[in-house]
């Protein structure tokens, strides 16, 4: 049984790698990525299980020469508006089963237009399988499924920071999703708002991490939004929000933006020619640096909190999830990454076509496998609290 991780030596796409590596699931891990000395330190460091191609994501016949021997493919190659549909269409071409970690909602849209295609191919293509989209999914889904008679509306938060190094994709979807159309499921209808607008602005938070602390988070175009009312029925509303840390990091971003810094179209800079964007996400990469170390942020942290309100035995009750990790993004991504693929190779998602975790994923079975990843050793950390109409708060545990 192989599995390939296209972006495998990325933030991401690295600990997924050592989360198969370490669920013995795979006969062999196949690293697929642009970055050959970064792949190489990591075989060195993983042993004998895992290998790895030279992939350049630009190149379409390097994506499809990386899945010709693999039972199940991991997308990790980042930012998805950019990569996703193109990878997972050479993905349905070769035949092979599919995971990707797409945040991008605008991706999602265009990938959903492949599944005709993957259905005539006979592929499963399992969407979102990250922590926001993906974990916030099943969590979702369990309380729709197996607590809640009816369920009303959910809010999405995240947030994270910390980890050693952020990437070019990471900074640019972070971007992207500053421009573009923000989904909100409001009142039944899809309606949208835009970032930098009043519309957006009125949907800031402030919100309390367990152990994290509170932050204020922002609306981002993850695409629970339009995925969550496909699959769980009687939804009225659903939005996601979020914040990346330090809090004056995320300002740094927002400024950069806000400055029209992020045009793709090249400009002379004393005879080079320079796209603004690749200048700004350089300097971001550079100052994030320095904010890191005034935060005091010196290791990776990352929460993601899910408010699902709804009806149980004809009472109003609220379901409040966090899942918590000290791997930050890397470690909350990553792992159920790993998780899809496994559950793909192991034939328990048996739905064909392109579809996202809600749709065809059993949460218990994922819970299995984070109680098993924490017995190996990781750090995912998840809590249930039920909280009545008259503010009684009890604990509920999971099958994990």
């Amino acid at each position: 049984m192989r599995v390939v991780v296209l972006g495998g030596a990325g933030t991401v796409g690295s600990w997924t790698v050592r989360s198969l590596v370490v669920s013995d699931v795979f006969d062999e891990v196949i690293l697929a990525d642009i970055d050959v000395e970064k792949m190489k330190k990591l075989v060195t460091e993983l042993g004998g299980k895992v290998s790895y191609l030279k992939v350049d994501a630009e190149k379409p016949e390097t994506v499809k020469e990386a899945l010709e021997h693999v039972d199940v493919v991991v997308n990790c190659v980042g930012p998805f508006y950019k990569y996703g549909p193109k990878i997972l269409k050479t993905t349905i071409e070769t035949g092979k089963n599919y995971v990707d970690i797409c945040d991008d909602y605008d991706a999602t849209l265009k990938m959903f237009e492949l599944d005709g295609e993957a259905r005539e191919a006979g592929v499963s293509a399992l969407i979102g399988m990250g922590s926001s989209p993906g974990a916030s999914n099943l969590f979702v889904k369990f309380c729709s499924d197996y607590l809640l008679e009816e369920t009303e509306s959910v809010d999405i938060y995240h947030a994270h920071g910390g980890e050693p190094y952020e990437g070019p994709g990471v900074i640019k979807h972070r971007i992207h999703s500053m421009l573009i159309d923000i989904p909100v499921f409001d009142n039944g209808k899809l309606r949208s708002v835009k970032f930098l607008e009043e519309s957006g602005e009125s949907l800031i938070e402030e919100v309390e991490f367990p152990e994290l602390g509170k932050f204020k988070v922002y609306p981002y175009p993850h695409p629970e939004t339009i995925t969550l009312p496909r699959y769980i029925k009687g939804l009225k509303w659903v939005m996601n929000r979020g914040v990346v840390l330090p809090e004056e990091y995320m300002k740094l971003i927002i400024e950069i933006v806000k400055l029209g810094l992020i045009s793709e179209e090249p400009i002379e800079v004393h005879g080079y020619k320079i796209a603004p964007i690749d200048f700004a996400v350089s300097y971001i990469i550079e100052k994030r640096k320095e904010l890191l170390r005034k935060a005091g942020l010196t290791e990776p942290v990352g929460a993601v909190k899910i408010v699902i309100r709804g009806v149980e035995k004809g009472k109003r009750v609220e379901y409040v999830v966090t899942a918590t990790s000290k791997g930050g993004m890397m470690e909350g991504t990553g792992v159920p990454a790993a998780i899809g693929a496994i559950l793909m190779a192991s034939g328990k998602i048996e739905m064909k076509g392109v579809f996202p975790p809600e749709a065809a994923v059993n949460p218990m079975d994922a819970f299995v496998w984070v109680g098993k990843f924490r017995k190996k050793g990781k750090t995912i950390g998840v809590k249930v609290k039920k909280i009545d109409e008259e503010g009684n708060v009890k604990e509920i545990p999971l099958p994990i």
